[in-house]
Protein backbone atom coordinates (compact mmCIF):
# COMPACT_ATOMS: atom_id res chain seq x y z
CA UNK A 1 0.00 0.00 0.00
CA UNK A 2 1.60 3.19 -1.16
CA UNK A 3 -0.31 5.41 1.24
CA UNK A 4 1.21 3.88 4.42
CA UNK A 5 3.97 6.15 5.73
CA UNK A 6 6.55 4.50 7.98
CA UNK A 7 9.46 6.49 9.38
CA UNK A 8 12.88 4.85 9.66
CA UNK A 9 12.60 4.92 13.47
CA UNK A 10 9.21 3.17 13.45
CA UNK A 11 10.39 0.58 10.91
CA UNK A 12 13.40 -0.17 13.11
CA UNK A 13 11.23 -0.47 16.25
CA UNK A 14 8.78 -2.79 14.47
CA UNK A 15 11.60 -5.04 13.32
CA UNK A 16 13.72 -5.09 16.49
CA UNK A 17 11.16 -4.85 19.29
CA UNK A 18 8.00 -6.41 17.86
CA UNK A 19 9.30 -8.61 15.00
CA UNK A 20 6.66 -7.13 12.69
CA UNK A 21 7.30 -6.49 9.00
CA UNK A 22 5.83 -3.68 6.92
CA UNK A 23 4.37 -6.40 4.69
CA UNK A 24 2.44 -7.79 7.68
CA UNK A 25 1.13 -4.29 8.45
CA UNK A 26 -0.08 -3.95 4.86
CA UNK A 27 -1.78 -7.35 5.10
CA UNK A 28 -3.63 -6.25 8.24
CA UNK A 29 -4.91 -3.12 6.50
CA UNK A 30 -6.12 -5.30 3.62
CA UNK A 31 -7.64 -7.95 5.92
CA UNK A 32 -9.36 -5.60 8.41
CA UNK A 33 -12.96 -6.60 9.03
CA UNK A 34 -13.92 -4.59 12.12
CA UNK A 35 -14.32 -0.94 12.87
CA UNK A 36 -11.63 1.56 13.70
CA UNK A 37 -11.29 2.60 17.31
CA UNK A 38 -9.95 5.91 18.62
CA UNK A 39 -7.20 6.09 21.21
CA UNK A 40 -8.74 8.56 23.64
CA UNK A 41 -6.14 8.32 26.42
CA UNK A 42 -4.89 11.80 27.33
CA UNK A 43 -1.26 10.62 27.30
CA UNK A 44 -1.46 9.47 23.66
CA UNK A 45 -4.03 11.91 22.27
CA UNK A 46 -3.10 13.40 18.90
CA UNK A 47 -4.55 15.74 16.28
CA UNK A 48 -5.66 14.18 13.98
CA UNK A 49 -6.80 11.40 16.32
CA UNK A 50 -4.88 8.16 16.71
CA UNK A 51 -6.80 5.21 15.25
CA UNK A 52 -6.30 1.51 15.86
CA UNK A 53 -7.63 -1.90 14.95
CA UNK A 54 -6.73 -5.56 15.29
CA UNK A 55 -6.54 -7.74 12.21
CA UNK A 56 -4.94 -10.91 10.96
CA UNK A 57 -1.96 -11.22 8.66
CA UNK A 58 -2.15 -13.68 5.79
CA UNK A 59 -0.55 -16.24 8.16
CA UNK A 60 -3.23 -15.64 10.85
CA UNK A 61 -1.01 -13.59 13.15
CA UNK A 62 -3.08 -11.06 15.11
CA UNK A 63 -1.61 -7.57 15.13
CA UNK A 64 -2.74 -4.30 16.66
CA UNK A 65 -2.17 -1.53 14.12
CA UNK A 66 -1.95 2.06 15.43
CA UNK A 67 -1.81 5.01 13.06
CA UNK A 68 -2.84 8.57 12.25
CA UNK A 69 -4.64 9.45 9.03
CA UNK A 70 -3.79 12.71 7.27
CA UNK A 71 -5.73 12.93 4.03
CA UNK A 72 -4.91 9.77 2.13
CA UNK A 73 -1.73 9.12 4.12
CA UNK A 74 -1.77 6.50 6.87
CA UNK A 75 1.07 7.40 9.22
CA UNK A 76 2.01 4.28 11.15
CA UNK A 77 2.76 4.78 14.85
CA UNK A 78 3.24 1.13 15.83
CA UNK A 79 2.15 -2.47 15.23
CA UNK A 80 2.48 -5.42 17.57
CA UNK A 81 0.73 -8.53 18.88
CA UNK A 82 -2.12 -7.31 21.12
CA UNK A 83 -2.41 -8.22 24.78
CA UNK A 84 -5.55 -9.72 26.34
CA UNK A 85 -6.93 -6.33 27.41
CA UNK A 86 -6.60 -4.93 23.89
CA UNK A 87 -8.19 -8.05 22.42
CA UNK A 88 -11.09 -7.74 24.86
CA UNK A 89 -11.62 -4.05 24.02
CA UNK A 90 -11.58 -4.76 20.30
CA UNK A 91 -13.95 -7.72 20.63
CA UNK A 92 -16.42 -5.54 22.57
CA UNK A 93 -16.17 -2.32 20.54
CA UNK A 94 -14.57 -3.28 17.21
CA UNK A 95 -15.45 -6.79 16.19
CA UNK A 96 -14.81 -10.35 17.31
CA UNK A 97 -11.95 -12.06 15.53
Amino acid sequence: MKNIVVSAAIASKLHKKHRVSINEVEQCFSNRMGTLLYDTRAKTKTIPPTLWFIALTNKNRKLKIVYIQKGFQLILKTAYEPNEIELDIYERFGTAL
